[in-house]
């Protein structure tokens, strides 16, 4: 009998494709990727690689985002600390200003508003994570500090006006920081610093210039609501921060879907496929062997 050589060429080249196929079939069902080289779908490799690419960036954010909430939540906290501080301030200062008090009680007064100035330049020195929040850009060093050896006290900034800015996923920029001095010392009147010192030195000596005192407790409540004010900014950043974030991770669990769409291989499917191909391997090899046997070898020798 002779063999059409070109048919047993055929016979072989198919021979290989289904090897192959079988190779390429039992390597996804292994791994369970749909993907396993960048030659077998590089269209879809190259999709992967730009899913995998959006969604690194959004972890990135995630984490930037988490890092820079605890700091504002911390700014946040230490204002409203200092509100409550001033607002008690105010209230001893008013109570000092009616001129029934004697030199002993006015005293006590000047002796409590000192020890909120220490809260409040404490509070102003307020770190996260070892970065002073209100320092500017020189977040390594306590940005205030008070010199007591003035009538009144004197305290400083040490930090800069550098204002810290995040940027959005959508090219939107929040704002992370108030600069100390913008915070505490202001401009004129609005220096809580300067009014809570004033009044130190109002009360000192036990015995109130009321107009005086009474200019200073005007110009601490000024000072109260510039702060307040301050205040908006971080919760305004806190708001838009959260929303951002809520946003990133919603886009992620798109991405992520869509990337395991892509990737994940449709197991029962290729499990059939892999079946039928080990079954025409079989038939194959079948066809071979009876050619093989009837052709004097003339497989064998195209093998070899």
């Amino acid at each position: 009998m002779r063999v059409d050589p070109t048919y047993i060429t055929n016979l072989v080249g198919s021979l290989d494709q289904t090897q192959a196929s079988e190779q390429q079939l039992s390597s996804e069902l292994s791994s369970g990727a749909s993907i396993t080289s960048l030659s077998q779908n590089p269209v879809g490799a190259g999709e992967n690689v730009l899913l995998l690419s959006q969604i690194q960036q959004d972890d990135s954010f995630t984490a930037s985002s988490n890092l820079v909430t605890g700091q504002l939540q911390v700014a946040d906290s230490a204002l409203g600390s200092v509100v409550t501080e001033l607002t008690q301030a105010i209230s001893l200062a008013t109570s000092a200003n009616n001129g029934t008090m004697n030199s002993s009680d006015v005293k006590s007064v000047a002796n409590q508003i000192s020890g909120i100035v220490d809260e409040v330049q404490s509070l102003a020195n307020t770190s996260y994570q070892g970065q002073f929040i209100f320092a500017g850009g020189k977040t390594t060093a306590a940005p205030f500090s008070t010199a007591t050896a003035t009538s009144p006290p004197v305290t400083s900034y040490n930090g800069d006006e550098n204002v810290n800015l995040l940027e959005l996923p959508n090219g939107q920029k929040i704002q992370l920081n108030v600069p100390g001095d913008q915070v505490f010392l202001g401009a004129g009147t609005s220096s809580v610093f300067g009014a809570l010192n004033a009044l130190v030195a109002d009360y000192s000596s036990g015995e109130v210039n009321i107009a005086q005192a009474a200019s200073d407790t005007t110009a601490l409540s000024t000072a109260l609501s510039y702060v307040s004010q301050q205040r908006v900014t971080i919760d305004s950043s806190i708001t838009q921060l959260s929303a951002a974030s809520g946003a990133v991770t919603t886009e992620k669990t798109q991405l992520t879907a869509a990337q395991t769409a892509l990737m994940q291989a449709d197991l029962p499917t290729i499990s059939t496929q892999l079946s039928l191909a080990e079954t025409q391997q079989t038939a194959l090899e079948d066809v071979i062997a009876q050619l093989d046997s009837t052709s004097n070898s003339l497989f064998s020798k195209l093998q070899g």
